[in-house]
C-alpha cells in the first residue's frame, strides 16, 4: 500500500516507527508500547470524526480501550490548550475545529445474555459511562443492547424466563418438553427476531463508519470466536474456552462465564458498508501468535480478523510485542544493528524447532538454507556447537548454590513468585546462610469470588456457633489477643494437610478469617463477631457475580490471599514476619487501576528495601506493560524505589531477577539463567499450590492457555521449555550427565540477570510513554 494512501495521522506514526515497509496482507502501524497504542487510536479516531461528523461509530469494552478512552478525552478537554495543539501537530491531527461528537451515531458491539444493564460489568452500563457520557454523545443517536428491553415470551423478564441465567440454546433445534422449555424456547426465538432487527438499524444506517475493536487470543473480534462465518449478522450464539476464560474477569468467575451466551454483532456486520475503517489494536507478546496468523494469513473461518482483507480501510495498530512474531519483525530484527550471539542462539534454536532436528543433527547446509542462520558472521561447523556452549553456560547458572546472600522477592499478586520461580528459590533455601524475604505489592482481592468467601464465612460462623473457635474465648482475645501467634495459625493449617485432615485445614482458615474480622471491623466481642459475619454473609448474599465489592470485603478477600501466600512459604520454614503484605493503594479494583504514586505506593516499597538491605531482588519483567497491567505499574514502583535508594547507597552489588510466569514467557535466547525442574519440584509446586491457595484450586480466573489451576500451567510451560533445550542439546545431554539436577531435569524455568542499572534503563524505557 503507496505511503500516501495512509492518513495523515497515520503518516505521522510510521515515521516514527521506522518501518514503512510491511509484506502482511492487511496494513498495520507499529508503536512501542500500550500507552503509546491508545494514543495512536485516539488521534485516528478524532481524524475519522473531524470528516464525518455524522458517522457511525462502533468501539469496544475492557481494559484494552483505557488509554485510547484517556488520551481522547484529554484531547477533546484540552483542545484550545497550546500544547495539545502542538501535540496535534506532531502527530499529523491538521483539524483546527474541534470534532463535534453530539451528531455522531453509535453502536454496541456486543453484550452478555442475560445481564442486567444495571450491572457495573455489563457492557451497556461501560459504553454508557465511557463512550455515551464520556465522550458526550448524544443517547438518542445510540443502538445499545439493553437486555432489559428485549422482549420474551409473555412479557416477561429475563430472571422469570431464565432463573438461574442460563440459556439452553439447544431449544433453537430440539423439541420443547416442559412448559418453562416452551416458554424459554418462545423467547430464544424473540431474541433471535430482535438481533434481526438491530441488524437491519444498523444496515439502514449505511452500515458502521469507524470500527475499532480489540482481538481475543482464539482471534475473536466482538464475540466472533474462532470459526465465526465470515459472513455472520448480529446473532445470540455462545462462546469458547479461551473467550470465557477473558471474560471470567468479568463476570466473577469462569463458573459463571462458562454458561452465560453473548449477543453479538457478525463479521458480517463489521464488513458491510466497504468504506469503514475497521481498526484492530492489540498489545503485548501474548497477543503476538494470533496477530501473525490474523496477518499473514488468507481469509479463512480459523482466524476471524482475517475478513478484514476485503475492506480497503482496514487496519492492525499493535505493539512491537504483540508483533514480535511476524516475518516482518523478524527480518527487521535479524537484519538491522549489530549481530550478537543472542541472535545466533535464536536462529539456531528457532531452526531446530522449525525442523525438529536435535542441534547435533544441523548440517551446515540446514544453516545456510535458513534465511536467517544464513546470516551469521562466519557461518561454519561450530557455529550450532558455539550455542550449545552458550546455553551449557545459563544451564550451569541455574545450577549454583548462593550462600550469604539476602532475596527480596516480589510479586504482583499472590502466587506470582510461586509459579515464576519457584523451583530456583527452593534450592537457595536449602542454605542457612541466605535469608528470605517475600513482598506481594497488591492485596489481590480481584482473585477471590464471592462464592467462595460465602462459603468461608457461612463455616466460620458455624465453628462459632458450636464453640469451636477456642481463641475467642479468652478474655483479651478481642483486645489484644488476636494480634498474637500468626505462625500459630499457619503451622496448624499445614500440619492439617501432612495429616491429610481438610475438616482441619478448613478450620485453620476459619480462625485467620476471625483474626482478620477482629482487626478489620474491631469488633469486640463474639456477639458482635458473630454480628459482623451475619453482615459480610448478607452483603455477598445481595451482590451479583463481578460486582465490585464495598472496602471491607475487598480488604478481607486480601487478607485471605495474604493467608495464603504465608502458607506457600511456611512451608520452606520462612516466618509470617518475613512475608511482607504491602497493599498498594493504586490497586482498587476498577477497570482502569489509578497510576501509582511516590508517597502512596513508591515509600513502602522504598522502606521493605532500607530495611532489608537485599543483595538479590527478584521481580515479575513484563516486556511492555501489557495484559494484567498490575504487572506493568509493580514494575516501576519497583524501579523508582531503586533509582531513590541508588541515590543513597551504592547498589551495583544488587543483583535483579526478572523473571516471567503464566502470562509471559522468554525465548530461551532472551533469559541468561536456565534452572533444571525435577518431578519432586514440580510436585512440590502443584502441592503447595492446591493446599495454600485455597481460593484458587477451582480456577475460576484461569488463564485461556489452560483449563485448570495456574500451578498445572506453569508446569505445562516448564515442560515444553525444557523440550525446546532438549532438541538443542539432545535428551542424552540431560539423562547421561554427571550432574544429578540435570538427570532430574523434567522441566526448565528461564529468568534474566540483570545489573541496578541495566534494570533501570529497561524500566525508563517503558516509563516514558507515561509521560504528558
Amino acid at each position: 500500500m503507496p505511503f500516501d494512501q495512509f492518513t495523515s495521522v497515520e503518516q505521522a506514526y510510521i515515521r516514527e516507527s521506522g518501518i514503512d515497509n510491511y509484506t502482511t496482507k492487511i496494513p498495520y502501524i507499529l508503536v512501542d508500547n500500550f500507552p503509546s497504542l491508545g494514543k495512536l487510536v485516539a488521534y485516528r479516531f478524532l481524524e475519522w470524526i473531524a470528516e464525518h461528523p455524522e458517522g457511525v461509530i462502533s468501539l469496544p469494552t475492557g481494559k484494552t480501550p483505557e488509554y485510547f478512552i484517556k488520551w481522547t478525552k484529554y484531547l477533546l478537554d484540552n483542545w484550545d490548550d497550546p500544547k495539545a495543539s502542538e501535540n496535534r501537530e506532531k502527530y499529523g491531527l491538521s483539524v483546527e475545529k474541534k470534532p463535534e461528537m453530539g451528531r455522531l451515531k453509535f453502536v454496541q458491539i456486543d453484550e452478555f445474555y442475560p445481564i442486567s444493564p444495571k450491572q457495573h460489568n455489563s457492557f451497556y452500563y461501560y459504553v454508557n459511562k465511557f463512550y455515551v457520557k464520556g465522550f458526550g454523545l448524544d443517547p438518542q443517536n445510540a443502538l445499545l443492547i439493553n437486555c432489559d428491553q428485549i422482549p420474551l415470551a409473555g412479557g416477561k423478564s429475563f430472571s422469570e424466563i431464565f432463573p438461574e441465567n442460563i440459556v439452553d440454546i439447544a431449544l433453537r433445534y430440539r423439541e420443547a418438553v416442559t412448559d418453562t422449555e416452551k416458554k424459554q424456547q418462545e423467547s430464544i426465538f424473540l431474541i433471535d427476531q430482535w438481533c434481526s432487527e438491530y441488524e437491519r438499524k444498523l444496515r439502514e444506517m449505511g452500515g458502521i463508519g469507524f470500527f475499532l475493536g480489540g482481538i481475543g487470543p482464539d482471534g475473536h473480534i466482538a464475540f466472533n470466536t474462532r470459526g465465526s462465518d465470515h459472513h455472520s449478522a448480529t446473532r445470540l450464539t455462545s462462546t469458547n474456552f479461551e473467550t470465557q476464560a477473558v471474560a471470567a474477569a468479568d463476570l466473577g468467575g469462569i463458573e459463571i462465564s462458562r454458561k452465560r451466551l453473548v449477543i453479538t454483532i457478525g463479521l458480517g456486520t463489521i464488513t458491510y458498508n466497504p468504506d469503514a475503517v475497521a481498526i484492530i489494536f492489540a498489545a503485548g507478546e501474548s497477543k503476538a501468535e494470533i496477530v501473525k496468523q490474523s496477518l499473514e494469513n488468507e481469509p479463512v473461518n480459523l482466524y476471524p480478523a482475517t475478513v478484514l482483507q476485503k475492506l480497503k480501510n482496514s487496519r492492525f495498530y499493535i505493539t512491537r510485542g504483540a508483533a514480535i512474531r511476524l516475518e516482518d519483525s523478524k527480518e527487521s530484527y535479524y537484519k538491522s544493528g549489530e549481530w550478537t550471539h543472542q541472535k545466533t542462539e535464536k536462529t539456531v534454536l528457532d531452526l531446530c524447532k522449525k525442523l525438529d532436528k536435535y542441534g547435533i543433527d544441523l548440517s551446515l547446509d540446514d544453516l545456510k538454507e535458513c534465511r536467517y542462520c544464513s546470516l551469521i558472521p562466519g557461518l561454519n561447523d561450530q557455529t550450532v556447537k558455539s550455542v550449545m556452549n552458550s546455553i551449557e553456560v545459563k544451564i550451569n547458572k541455574g545450577l549454583q548454590q548462593e550462600r550469604e546472600q539476602v532475596y527480596l522477592h516480589t510479586g504482583p499478586h499472590h502466587d506470582d513468585i510461586m509459579l515464576g520461580i519457584l523451583p530456583h528459590i527452593s534450592h537457595q533455601l536449602r542454605s542457612a546462610s541466605n535469608q528470605f524475604h517475600f513482598a506481594v505489592l497488591t492485596s489481590g482481592f480481584t482473585a477471590v469470588t464471592n462464592t467462595f468467601l460465602l462459603s468461608a464465612l457461612k463455616d466460620t460462623r458455624k465453628l462459632l456457633d458450636a464453640g469451636r473457635i477456642e481463641m475467642t474465648k479468652y478474655d483479651d482475645f478481642f483486645e489484644n489477643g488476636y494480634k498474637y501467634k500468626w505462625d500459630k495459625d499457619v503451622y496448624h493449617y499445614l500440619n492439617k494437610v501432612a495429616a491429610k485432615d481438610p475438616e482441619g485445614q478448613r478450620r485453620g482458615l476459619c480462625h485467620r478469617i476471625v483474626r482478620n474480622i477482629v482487626e478489620l471491623s474491631n469488633v469486640k466481642s463474639i456477639e458482635e463477631l458473630r454480628e459482623q459475619l451475619s453482615d459480610f454473609i448478607s452483603v455477598l448474599r445481595k451482590s451479583y457475580n463481578g460486582e465490585k465489592n464495598p472496602p471491607d470485603i475487598q480488604k478481607l478477600k486480601g487478607m485471605i490471599r495474604e493467608f495464603e501466600e504465608e502458607l506457600v512459604w511456611a512451608h520452606f520454614g520462612v516466618q509470617v514476619k518475613n512475608t511482607h503484605h504491602l497493599r498498594l493503594g493504586f490497586y482498587t479494583g476498577d477497570i482502569f487501576t489509578e497510576q501509582p504514586t511516590k508517597q502512596r505506593d513508591v515509600e513502602p516499597v522504598l522502606k521493605l528495601i532500607r530495611d532489608i538491605e537485599p543483595t538479590v531482588i527478584s521481580l515479575a519483567l513484563d516486556p511492555e506493560g501489557s495484559g494484567p497491567d498490575t504487572h506493568y505499574k509493580v514494575l516501576q514502583v519497583i524501579a523508582e524505589a531503586l533509582r531513590i535508594r541508588k541515590e543513597e547507597t551504592d547498589l551495583s552489588r544488587l543483583r535483579i531477577w526478572g523473571y516471567r510466569n503464566v502470562w509471559y514467557r522468554f525465548h530461551p535466547a532472551d533469559a541468561d539463567v536456565f534452572v533444571p525442574v525435577s518431578l519432586t519440584s514440580l510436585g512440590a509446586l502443584d502441592n503447595a499450590f492446591r493446599n495454600c491457595y485455597v481460593s484458587q484450586v477451582d480456577a475460576s480466573f484461569p488463564s485461556y492457555e489452560y483449563d485448570g489451576t495456574f500451578s498445572g500451567l506453569a508446569q505445562k510451560i516448564w515442560v515444553e521449555q525444557l523440550k525446546d533445550i532438549q532438541l538443542l542439546m539432545e535428551k542424552s545431554y540431560f539423562y547421561q550427565n554427571s550432574h544429578p539436577r540435570i538427570r532430574a531435569a523434567h522441566g526448565m524455568l528461564y529468568f534474566k540477570e540483570l545489573t541496578v542499572d541495566q534494570f533501570l534503563e529497561q524500566a525508563r524505557e517503558l516509563e516514558k510513554s507515561m509521560e504528558g
